[in-house]
Formats: structure tokens, sequence, C-alpha cells
């Protein structure tokens, strides 16, 4: 992004590689809506500039700043063990690049290579689990059919009885919902209200927290996944929230969630991503694709809403 609102692809000179280090040449990569989209308008507020920094990120918010961190490719070289295989990496958009070994997560081989960009935020829905802790029987609502919104939600659909409805304003996400095999209920129909034993939030907007608390049982929690950016959040906190002893915590993906923190590395968290999306149920959340060389575009589109993808693949050479 060179400025808020507007980018360009601009050549870039590879390091040389060092011994610990790979050279991956890129074949899918994907934008995540929502963070990516807010970096694109300009709007990370200013004390959370360093905690929004992408691993691989070169430039400074607002811009100009190279962003983004769902990459699949394939190693060229480095270690023996690596060349040749798919791997997944926290890189920003790019044809090729270097990063340290470490960097990498090889892809399981009967995970196919677009399907694994949505690793990041698989992984996001796994640590949002792993906070939120359901249980057996429990009646789930997730609020916002985006990309970590459906990942949560095929997540659940595979815990024992748990009743999982997926909430949108686009009556459009209820095909969405039946590949993923939960529930959908759109602005028209019949919400579960008071019924919840827990809610996932995932809208990034005050409307869908304050449906979230409205569909809370009495003693529950909304999990907010949403990232708000600099916009301001209102709520209306005069129903039930306090008779009803209702809460509200927050999750994100930053670092490993308590209940796993020494069991699990980042590393190991984001290969348990990668063996979780040998489901093929993901591939609902791809609606998009298009070719590197329109990624300026492609991101002007998702910011302004003009293209409606959950998760918008981008096309290397060769795929």
């Amino acid at each position: 992004m060179v400025e808020p609102g507007r980018g360009e692809i601009r050549p870039a000179q590879l390091p040389p590689r060092g011994p610990d280090e790979v050279l991956v040449r890129t074949r899918y990569s994907a934008v995540s809506r929502g963070t990516e989209t807010l970096v694109f308008r300009g709007a990370v507020p200013v004390s959370q500039r360093g905690v929004m920094r992408a691993p691989h990120q070169e430039g400074e918010f607002p811009g100009p700043v190279k962003y983004g961190y769902l990459s699949v490719g394939t190693v060229e070289a480095g270690p023996a063990d690596l060349v040749g295989r798919t791997v997944f990496s926290l890189h920003p958009h790019q044809t090729a690049y270097v990063v340290p070994a470490t960097g990498v997560v090889v892809v399981p081989d009967d995970v196919p290579a677009e399907r694994a960009v949505l690793a990041g935020t698989v992984e996001t829905a796994v640590n949002a689990l792993w906070d939120a802790a359901p249980l057996i029987g429990d009646r789930v609502a997730v609020v916002g059919a985006g990309m970590v919104g459906c990942s949560v939600a095929r997540l659940l659909a595979r815990f024992p009885g748990v009743e999982v409805t997926l909430v949108d304003l686009d009556p459009a996400r209820a095909e969405v919902a039946g590949r993923l095999g939960v529930g959908f209920a759109g602005p028209d129909d019949d919400l579960p209200f008071g019924r919840c034993d827990l809610v996932v939030h995932a809208s990034a907007t005050s409307a869908g927290l304050q449906t979230s608390l409205e569909l809370l049982g009495p003693e529950s929690t909304v999990l907010d996944l949403s990232w708000y950016g600099d916009s301001t959040v209102q709520l209306s906190l005069g129903g039930s929230f306090h008779s009803g002893r209702l809460g509200i915590r927050a999750s994100q993906v930053g670092v490993v969630a308590a209940a796993r923190r020494t069991a699990y590395t980042p590393s190991q968290r984001l290969a348990l991503a990668l063996a979780l999306l040998r489901d093929p149920a993901f591939d609902a959340l791809i609606t998009g694709r298009s070719r590197f060389d329109q990624l300026p575009e492609v991101l002007a589109g998702l910011a302004d809403g003009s293209l409606p993808a959950i998760c918008h693949s981008i096309t290397y050479a060769g795929e």
C-alpha cells in the first residue's frame, strides 16, 4: 500500500540467502479481508501500530507499507529436507521471498496448496476455541460469516452434540453455512435470543456485538474476535447484561491461548491448523480468485465492498 486507499505492485530485490534460510516461490496468497482492508484504509490506531505489525512487514503504518500474512509456496532453495516442499508462511503478497527456515511450516501432502492459505485464519479459530472452551451439548452462535467466523463455525461443527448457528446479514451466506455443516440465521430469521451458552463475535461491528450479547443465556459469555481498528464501538447495556451476569471476553492470535500456552508453541499451533485443513469443507471459504497483478484493484474492491468474497485467493504464475 502506497498510501491509505491506494496500492501498487513494486519490484523487490531479494537478499542473499543464508545457510538457515529458504527461498520460497509463491503459488497462492490470500487477503485477510478484515485486517488487511483495515490496513488498506489506514485505520490502524496509533497505539496499536506496533502490535499490528505482520511478521515480515516492510514499512510503517499508515504507509507506505507491505502487509499480508497468508502465503503458500514451494521451497526452491534451502535445507535439504525443505527443498521442493509446499510451505505456509506469514509473509506479505510477493512472488518470491527469503525467510528463515523456522519461518515456514510444511503443508501436509493431502492439503491442497490453495486451501492452505487459510492456515493463519484457522489458527485464529483454534486459539479462539482454546479460549472459549465450548462444552458438549452447547448451543453456540457465531456472529459474522467472514473468514474467521466461518472457520470457527466449522471447527465447532465437529464438537459432539454442539448446535452451531452462523449469523450474518447476508442471506447468501446460508449456502456457505450449509457447506460447513452448521445452521444459519439472517436478519429475517428467528434468532435464538437469550438461549445461547456461548457466542463468538466476528463481524467487527457494534451492531454485531450488540446482537451477540442479546443471544446469550444467563451467566454466559461473548468471545469477541473482531478487530475494530479506529472505529468506535457503542453498546446498550441496559437490558440483561447485568441481571444476566453476561460477559465479553477478547481473544486474538498474537499469543497462544493461556489454556494451551505450555503445550503448544506458535509454530505447533500453526501446524495443527494446517492439519485441520485436511477437511474439504473449508473450500467453501474461498469465494473469489484473482491474479497477483490484479491485487491493488482487489484490495480496493474488498475495502469498498464491491468484491463480496469471504476469502479472496491470489494466484501466481504457474497456477
